[in-house]
C-alpha cells in the first residue's frame, strides 16, 4: 500500500513531535483518486495538552488557534488559547501568540469563520473552575493577520451554550453559527440546539432555539454547516456517548426551519465533523476522526445526492492513522480551503502531552 505522506516532511514532523506521535502512519486506499495527502506538519508541540484547534485561511495565510492546558480538561485556569500563522501553506509556522489566557477561566477555541472583510472570527469558550455546571460564556475574537486579536462580542445567551460552532454566511441572514446546550452527564431530557445570527459582523447576535427537551441520544452536538445556495444549509453533527451515527441537519429556507435525521455514518466515536463545500463541483466533504479506531477519515458526496438522503453518504477514505493509547487523546478535525488545497488541523498524543498537526490535501 503506497503511503500518501511526503516522507521528507513527515520525517521532520516525527522528530519534532517525538514520542507523542510514535507509530503514526498515513495510508491510501482506493478512494484517494480524488485527493492526495502530500504533507503533514507540526503546528504546536510544546509540553502540555495542546488540543481543539481551529484552522482558517485568512487572505494568503493560514491561522491556527488552539488551546493548551495540562490534561483533557476544559476548566483549569492554566488553559488558554494561542495562535500561530503560516505563510507557506502550513509548511512552517510563526512564533506563538497568546489570544487569551485569563487565570480564572479555562479557555478553549470552539468555532471559526470569516467576516465580510475577510478577517477571521473565533469563538472562545470560557468555563470556570467548577466546570460546565457553573455556566459557560463565549467571546468572539477577530484578527486580520493572526497576530493582533481583539474581542468584539461577549453575548449573553439563554440557554447558555456548551459550545458555539463554526461561522458561515447566509445571504439575507448575515453570519450564522449553530450552538448546542445541555448536560453531558445528566440523563434528564434537558438538551437543546439552535442558531445564532448576526447582521453587524458579529458585534451582536440573535439566538434562536430549534429543538429543546432532547435526550442525550437525540442531541446533535459540535455541528459543522455549509451554505449550498438557494437558501439551503447542510450540517453534520456529532453524536454523544451511546449514539451510533452522525446526525444530518438541513434547512431549505435559510435556517428558519430545520430537519434532523440520522445518517449512515456509523464509524464514529464522539467524532467532531468539519465540512467543506466545493461550489464548482457541488461536492461536500465531511472530515472526522474516528476515535478508538485511530483513523482520520473523509466522506465525499454530491451535495444534491445527500441533502434529502442522509443515509446515502459514500464509504470513507482513510487519510491518517494514529497510535494514541486513549481514544480521547486525539481528534477534533477542523478544515479550511487554502490555495486549492484542503488543510486539516487536529490533535493527538498522550494523556499529558498532545500536539496539534496540520495535514494538507491536493484536490485532483
Amino acid at each position: 500500500m503506497k503511503p500518501i505522506v511526503n516522507a521528507k516532511c513527515w520525517s521532520a514532523a516525527f522528530v519534532l513531535v517525538g514520542a507523542a506521535l510514535l507509530g503514526f502512519a498515513a495510508r491510501a486506499n482506493a478512494e484517494t483518486t480524488a485527493m492526495n495527502v502530500y504533507d503533514v506538519s507540526v503546528i504546536e508541540s510544546s509540553p502540555g495538552y495542546n488540543a481543539w484547534p481551529m484552522i482558517q485561511a485568512v487572505g494568503g495565510r493560514l491561522v491556527c488557534a488552539y488551546s493548551r492546558g495540562s490534561a483533557h480538561t476544559v476548566s483549569e485556569g492554566k488553559r488558554g488559547v494561542f495562535a500561530r500563522v503560516s505563510k507557506d501553506c502550513g509548511a512552517t509556522w510563526s512564533d506563538e501568540v497568546s489570544v487569551c489566557n485569563a487565570p480564572e477561566w479555562g479557555e478553549v477555541s470552539v468555532g471559526k469563520g470569516l467576516d465580510a472583510s475577510g478577517a477571521m472570527l473565533l469563538w472562545i469558550r470560557r468555563v470556570g473552575p467548577r466546570g460546565f455546571g457553573e455556566g459557560t460564556f463565549h467571546d468572539l475574537w477577530r484578527t486580520a493577520d493572526g497576530v493582533a486579536w481583539e474581542k468584539v462580542s461577549a453575548p449573553m445567551l439563554d440557554p447558555s451554550p456548551v459550545q458555539i460552532t463554526d461561522i458561515f454566511a447566509v445571504p439575507g441572514k448575515g453570519l450564522m453559527s449553530l450552538w448546542f446546550a445541555g448536560d453531558y452527564r445528566n440523563k434528564a431530557i434537558v438538551n437543546s440546539w439552535g442558531t445564532l445570527t448576526s447582521i453587524d459582523g458579529g458585534r451582536t447576535w440573535k439566538q434562536r432555539t430549534v429543538e429543546r427537551g432532547l435526550g442525550k441520544s437525540e442531541w446533535p452536538t459540535e455541528q459543522s454547516a455549509v451554505y449550498l445556495g438557494g437558501g439551503r444549509i447542510l450540517a453534520i453533527a456529532r453524536c454523544e456517548s451511546g449514539g451510533r451515527c452522525q446526525f444530518q441537519l438541513t434547512s431549505a429556507d435559510g435556517g428558519e426551519t430545520w430537519k434532523r435525521e440520522r445518517t449512515n455514518i456509523e464509524d464514529v466515536l464522539e467524532s467532531t465533523p468539519s465540512l467543506i463545500y466545493d461550489e464548482t463541483t457541488k461536492t461536500v466533504l465531511n472530515y472526522y476522526y474516528q476515535r478508538g479506531a485511530k483513523k482520520l477519515k473523509c466522506r465525499r458526496a454530491n451535495a444534491e445526492a445527500v441533502f434529502d438522503n442522509p443515509t446515502g453518504w459514500p464509504e470513507p477514505t482513510v487519510l491518517f492513522e494514529g497510535n494514541e493509547e486513549r481514544a480521547y487523546d486525539a481528534g477534533n478535525v477542523n478544515a479550511t480551503e487554502h490555495g486549492g488545497r484542503h488543510c486539516l488541523s487536529f490533535y493527538s498524543g498522550t494523556k499529558t502531552n498532545t500536539s496539534v498537526l496540520c495535514l494538507k490535501l491536493h484536490r485532483r
